[in-house]
């Protein structure tokens, strides 16, 4: 047998492996956290039904089926035993390709630490090539024996409770350590070495998240983070596929729609609680963005028709 076949057959072992726990701790759709901070797992069987979201920083695997998102301006395809990174918060439109209930669609992914990439990034400067900046914060790729292998570890040690405060922290160092020297390695290590222009962009992201409540001047953020205007928002935009003001403005309308749905907050409080003035005009771009007008689109939520 020779290497490559001998890898594959690693491969779709360690996929094998992970479909059994997936659909073991998932015997129906939905999303599950697992023990470990970060570490979700998801099952899905809703065909072509859209999901939007306003996500962070992860690192997925899909195990089995397909996935369409579109991401920073940019659609992406991905399927089994293809990993997936995004490397900044922002809105992500997904739909799953024809999943039953006999091949539902399964992916595990992860929460990224910035702090780790950022310290292991420095740790690591100098021993890796650093050339070129990514034109886009996200990226796909092809099995990474390694990366499949932290990710089923962390599965397994997930039904060992006792252990996971004391090996936990080590085996998702690890597992940021392997991304990092990856073949998303090279955007992630653009985005979290400090005195890239890739970082300084990050900064502007994490300044709109912490403070996207208040008033915002695009010349005064660029200045901030030490860019001109035009530079920022040429790369924001690369990044999220928003301009700033409008990354501000879709935080706003996500936090607004959390805020009623979870905290059942009316629309015009949760308006104001995120920074509008105006009722009418929130009411405006929430239908703009979501398809229908707060009240008609919490109704639709709490019935389950979504």
């Amino acid at each position: 047998m020779d290497k490559m076949q001998r890898e594959s057959d690693i491969i779709a072992n360690l996929n094998a492996r992970l479909k059994e726990i997936l659909l073991e701790y998932l015997p129906s759709p939905g999303i599950r956290p697992t023990a470990i901070k970060g570490l979700h797992l998801v099952r899905r069987e809703d065909v072509n039904q859209p999901e939007r979201c306003f996500e962070k920083p992860l690192a997925g695997l899909v195990v089995q089926g397909t996935k369409h998102s579109f991401m920073c301006g940019h659609e992406y395809i991905y399927t089994a035993n293809q990993s997936i990174v995004a490397g900044v918060d922002m809105p992500i439109t997904s739909y799953v390709v024809n999943p039953t209930p006999e091949k539902p669609f399964l992916f595990i992914y992860l929460y990224l630490d910035k702090e780790i990439l950022s310290s292991l990034a420095i740790e690591m400067k100098g021993s890796l090539p650093f050339s070129g900046n990514p034109d886009c914060s996200a990226a796909v790729g092809g099995a990474d024996r390694d990366i499949m292998e932290m990710f089923l570890r962390l599965l397994e040690l997930d039904k060992k409770t006792e252990q996971i405060p004391m090996r936990a922290p080590m085996m998702l160092r690890e597992l940021h350590y392997l991304l990092l020297i990856g073949q998303h390695g090279r955007l992630l290590r653009q985005l979290h070495t400090a005195g890239t222009q890739n970082n300084q962009v990050v900064h502007a992201i994490n300044w709109i998240r912490e403070n996207f409540c208040s008033p915002m001047r695009v010349e005064t953020l660029a200045r901030q983070v030490g860019m001109s205007v035009a530079s920022l928002h040429r790369h924001f935009k690369a990044f999220t596929g928003l301009s700033p003001l409008q990354y501000q403005k879709q935080l706003r309308l996500y936090e607004a729609q959390r805020l009623m749905l979870v905290e059942n907050e009316r629309a015009s409080m949760a308006a104001l609680a995120v920074g509008y003035e105006s009722v009418a005009q929130f009411n405006r771009e929430y239908k703009k963005v979501f398809g229908e007008p707060p009240f008609r689109d919490m109704n639709r939520r709490r019935s389950g028709r979504e």
